[in-house]
């Protein structure tokens, strides 16, 4: 953690959430900086030690700020200081759906005292949304995409590291998702992700010599990261 991050709770589906929220390095000495939109990152398997502070997690928080992005990272159900029971993927994402709805509420924010007066907190519903995560963040994040599409609230972009294919079932996902996955994954065999990205003709991103966790290959995922928005529209300069 460091002076761009904030632990906080909120109120949840089953009682109180505990998630980081990661600032762009320029809020912190420019509160009119323009934010280019917001992240929600999840985190590996509770019941496997997964957690909002996992390495993975916080390395993709970080890059998106880098990019101008707010980034959250929620506790699932039954970690930290988040109430209820792991619940299989079923009540992670409901909880994660909860979560993005605080995102772009500008009440949400403007409660806080970290960006209470920031002007970018006044347009968070305009904002776009970007879905990540990690091992078994990424199985519910896929299905949290698939979900805002049919509520209408599109995600701007899904970000699956550790792709959690051959071990839960993922929803079908946009044809821009970036995945990105280990060489030398014990956990999510590298096999089990072309296998299920094959047939959607979807472009993996193998890191050499990297295992599920991306021991000493973080910045691998950041420079992945950034170099995919290269490119892309960015509303701030339309």
């Amino acid at each position: 953690m460091n002076s761009r991050t904030k632990v906080i709770q909120i109120e949840g589906i089953v009682g109180a959430m505990e998630m980081s929220i990661d600032l762009p390095d320029e809020l912190k000495n420019n509160p009119n900086f323009a934010v280019r939109g917001l992240a929600i990152v999840a985190h590996p398997h509770p019941l496997m030690g997964g957690t909002m502070d996992n390495k993975v997690a916080q390395t993709m928080a970080r890059a998106f700020n880098q990019l101008g992005y707010v980034s959250v990272r929620p506790n699932f159900r039954g970690v930290g200081g988040t109430a209820g029971v792991h619940d299989h993927g079923v009540g992670e994402l409901e909880d994660l759906l909860h979560v993005t709805e605080w995102m772009q509420t500008p009440l949400s924010w403007t409660q806080l005292e970290t960006t209470a007066y920031q002007p970018w907190t006044n347009s968070v519903n305009t904002l776009p949304l970007v879905v990540s995560g990690f091992s078994f963040g990424s199985f519910v994040g896929s299905h949290l995409v698939q979900r805002l599409a049919e509520l209408g609230r599109p995600a701007e972009r899904l970000v699956m590291v550790g792709s959690a294919a051959g071990k839960w079932t993922l929803a079908s996902v946009p044809a821009d998702t970036i995945l990105i996955h280990g060489e030398l994954d014990e956990t999510i065999p590298l096999i089990d992700v072309l296998d299920w990205a094959r047939p959607q003709e979807l472009t993996v991103q193998v890191v050499p010599g990297a295992d599920h966790f991306f021991h000493r290959r973080l910045h691998c995922i950041r420079t992945i990261i950034t170099g995919a928005w290269l490119g892309m529209p960015d509303h701030r300069k339309n």
